[in-house]
């Protein structure tokens, strides 16, 4: 996506964590997972980008997931017409971006 109309994003601690919620959230709107952050402590962050309403729902169902595991999730958001400029953050976070 280009230009996005929102992005959802939440932050758990564990790669296992962070795939089952990223696929949730991919299952339960019509959104397009952009990218993930994976800091060295291991929390991870998963962005997905769609319409509000969309992301509102992605965002809903990773956190109910990740809960239902037994863990946290340490932070989400849902960013209605963010800013052109958040894109040079998000571009670098993208799934173009990973090692072949």
């Amino acid at each position: 996506m280009a230009n996005f109309v929102a992005l959802g994003l939440i932050e758990t601690f564990g790669l296992v964590f962070a795939l089952e919620a990223a696929d949730a959230m991919c299952k339960a709107a019509d959104v397009e997972l952009i990218g993930y952050e994976n800091v060295a402590s291991g929390y991870i962050s998963i962005l997905v980008a769609g319409d509000v309403g969309a992301c509102q729902a992605a965002v809903e169902t990773g956190v109910r997931v990740v809960e239902e595991m037994g863990t946290e999730v340490y932070s989400s958001v849902v960013i209605p017409s963010p800013h052109p400029d958040i894109k040079k953050i998000t571009d670098r976070y993208s799934l173009d971006k990973l090692l072949p």
